[in-house]
C-alpha cells in the first residue's frame, strides 16, 4: 500500500474545506482525517464548526472527539495519531484525505518533529501569573530577547505559543528554535498531493468568516461555553479555552466583556487567525494552488485530483 498518496487540503478556517472533504469522499476512495487542533475535543462542536452528525454519517471523519478539554493535544500527537490513521487507510486500500486549518500539524506530519520537552504544569502556571500582571505583549518582548526567531513568528496575540516557546526555553536553557533544528522523527514516508485554497478576496473571506460566528452564537455558542465554565475544571489558560471564540465567550461569562465586545473581539481574533494561516499557507511548498471564491471549485479539485492519480505525479 506504500504506492498509494496521501492528500493534504489545506485553507484559512470558513474556506469551505468541510463541503470540499465531504463532496470528494463521495467520488473518490478517501477517507477523511481532521487536521484541527479544536475539533479534536469533545463537547466543542458549535465554536469548532463540527461537522454535523448527518456529515459525519455520510463522510466520517478521523481525529475528531479524541480529547477532554482539561488536556492539552499537541502537535507530537496529532503526529503519531495521524501516523496510524494514514496506516490503517491504506491497509484498507483507500488514500486519507488530510484537511483542515492547523499548519503546523500538516508540517509536523510532513516533515517531522524535534524532540521537545513534555510541559511542566509549575512553569506553565507561572507565565500564566505573570501573564495575567504584564500581558502577553510584555511576555513576547521577553521570548524575542531569549528566542528572536520563534518571537519572529509568534503573533503577540498568540498567548499559547508564547507560553510554549518560553516553558522550553525555561526547561532546557536553549531556545526552542534550536530544537527544531534537530528533527528526530522522519518525515512523512507516502507520496503527497498538495492542495492549498486561498481567497481571491479577502475581505469577503473575512465576511464569511463572520457570518459563521454569528450563525454560531444563533446555535447556542454561549450555552455550550457556558456547559465547559460550569464544570469547575477548566480554566482560561487551557489551549482548549483559548481557542477563538470560546476565549472571548469565556471572558464574556466571567463578566469582563459585554455581549457587543464579545462579538467584535471575536471577530478580530478570526480575521488575525486567518492572516496567520494565509502567511503560512503561502510559504507552503510543493502545493497547488486554488482560489476558494471559483464558483467551480469542486469539479477543479476533483479533475486535478484524477489526473494526479492517473498520472502519478506527486510531491515527495
Amino acid at each position: 500500500m506504500r504506492d498509494l498518496p496521501v492528500i493534504f487540503l489545506m485553507g484559512p478556517t470558513a474556506a469551505g474545506k468541510t463541503g470540499l472533504a465531504v463532496d470528494l469522499v463521495q467520488r473518490l476512495p478517501l477517507e477523511i482525517v481532521s487536521v484541527d487542533s479544536a475539533m479534536v475535543y469533545r463537547g466543542m462542536d458549535i465554536g469548532t464548526a463540527k461537522p454535523s452528525p448527518e456529515i459525519l454519517r455520510i463522510a466520517p471523519h478521523h481525529l475528531i472527539d479524541i480529547c477532554d478539554p482539561s488536556a492539552v493535544y499537541s502537535a507530537a500527537r496529532f503526529r503519531d495519531d495521524a501516523m496510524r490513521c494514514i496506516q490503517g487507510i491504506h491497509a484498507r486500500g483507500r488514500m486519507p484525505l488530510l484537511t483542515g486549518g492547523t499548519g503546523l500539524y500538516f508540517r509536523a506530519l510532513e516533515q517531522g518533529l524535534s524532540e521537545l520537552p513534555s510541559g511542566d504544569a509549575g512553569i506553565r502556571k507561572r507565565l500564566e501569573t505573570e501573564a495575567e500582571q504584564v500581558g502577553w505583549e510584555v511576555m513576547h518582548a521577553r521570548l524575542a530577547e531569549v528566542d528572536p526567531d520563534a518571537a519572529g513568528k509568534i503573533h503577540p496575540n498568540d498567548p499559547q505559543r508564547i507560553q510554549r516557546a518560553l516553558e522550553v526555553y525555561l526547561l532546557t536553557g536553549r531556545p526552542m528554535t534550536a530544537h527544531f533544528r534537530e528533527v528526530s522523527k522522519q518525515r512523512l514516508a507516502c507520496r503527497v498531493i498538495k492542495i492549498v485554497i486561498t481567497p481571491s478576496d479577502r475581505g469577503r473571506l473575512h465576511g464569511q468568516a463572520e457570518q459563521r460566528f454569528l450563525r454560531m452564537l444563533e446555535d447556542g455558542l454561549v450555552d455550550e461555553v457556558r456547559r465547559l465554565y460550569a464544570r469547575g475544571d477548566l480554566h482560561a489558560g487551557l489551549p482548549a479555552m483559548r481557542l477563538v471564540g470560546y476565549r472571548q465567550v469565556w471572558r464574556h461569562l466571567e463578566g469582563g466583556l459585554s455581549h457587543e465586545a464579545m462579538i467584535a473581539k471575536a471577530v478580530i481574533a478570526t480575521r488575525q487567525l486567518i492572516k496567520r494561516q494565509l502567511t503560512w499557507l503561502r510559504k507552503e511548498q510543493g502545493g497547488h494552488g486554488f482560489d476558494g471564491h471559483d464558483a467551480d471549485l469542486k469539479d477543479k479539485i476533483l479533475k486535478f485530483l484524477e489526473d494526479r492519480l492517473k498520472t502519478g505525479q506527486f510531491v515527495i
